[in-house]
């Protein structure tokens, strides 16, 4: 898995993905930044999400369960300090489906968050993720 990072202007950086892909990341206004896109930590969160979103919907579709609609709400605090790592991040999944089994629901994020997602592996124990679900 490669990426490169190139700098563009300012505090706007472009990555390029080994899958053929390009992200636009900016920083924020207070550091000199345009407001632009996304903030580079904001990625991190975005990679948890849709490492986990994957997860969730390849165990439930194994599961049989026909699943139509999985998001996730992500909040994430930092610490006051340099670096602003994150200190506490919250998941909260919503899945959509027909006649969806709750104990397959509740297994598939479990299994996600606690086995698969390598995302949260990365950033345990360092810091504390947890997670609930609803279906919807």
């Amino acid at each position: 898995m490669q990426v490169r990072i190139k700098w563009l202007e300012q505090r706007v950086f472009e990555a390029h993905t080994g899958s053929g892909h390009t992200i636009t990341m900016d920083g924020p206004p207070e550091h000199g930044g345009q407001n632009l896109a996304a903030r580079p930590m904001e990625m991190v969160l975005v990679g948890l999400g849709g490492c986990s979103a994957f997860d969730v919907v390849e165990i439930l579709e194994k599961s049989r369960q026909n699943v139509t609609n999985c998001e996730i709400n992500i909040e994430a605090e930092r610490v006051d300090e340099i670096p602003a790592v994150f200190s506490k991040i919250h998941m909260h999944f919503s899945i959509t489906g027909d006649s969806l089994n709750e104990k397959h629901v509740k297994r598939a994020v479990e299994l996600s968050i606690e086995k698969y997602c390598s995302v949260v592996k990365m950033l345990r124990p360092n810091v504390a993720v947890t997670y609930d679900h609803e279906l919807s």
